[in-house]
């Protein structure tokens, strides 16, 4: 006799299994390394090690504020895409659905969206935030 939770248990134990399989291969990939790989310790092997080269100066050096703002540019038109992506999607299907009047209104949405990052895009260039001197 199948019960009701015997059904919902089968929908969940492909993803229980994959659960324990994924915490079983770190634990395993630590407990392995721990007795087996290396343990040499010495000098040289604990120095720092920054991308082949040897560190130089401190690491509390202040960096120009234009990395920042490139850096959050950057970030500002990669949400803007996450956001532009799904609607472009599901766009083509509105036209066909409960009448005329929603495409136009979510067309409308985004190109104010698409808009206001362009405008702001175009003030920051007008300021000189991406001028590198």
């Amino acid at each position: 006799m199948l019960l009701l939770a015997d059904y919902a248990f089968n929908h969940y134990a492909a993803l229980g299994i994959l659960l324990m399989m994924a915490i079983g291969f770190g634990v395993a990939n630590v407990v392995l390394t721990t007795f087996l790989g290396p343990s040499r310790k010495g000098e040289v092997k604990g120095t720092t090690y920054e991308s082949g080269m040897n560190p130089f100066g401190s690491a509390r050096r202040r960096f120009n504020v234009r990395f920042y703002v490139v850096a959050m540019t950057f970030l500002l038109f990669d949400v803007e895409i996450v956001f532009l992506y799904p609607w472009a999607v599901t766009f083509p299907s509105l036209a066909g659905t409960e009448g005329d009047y929603l495409s136009p209104l979510f067309l409308g949405r985004m190109l104010f969206f698409v808009l206001t990052t362009a405008i702001a895009f175009v003030y920051a260039w007008r300021k000189g935030v991406f001028r590198y001197d």
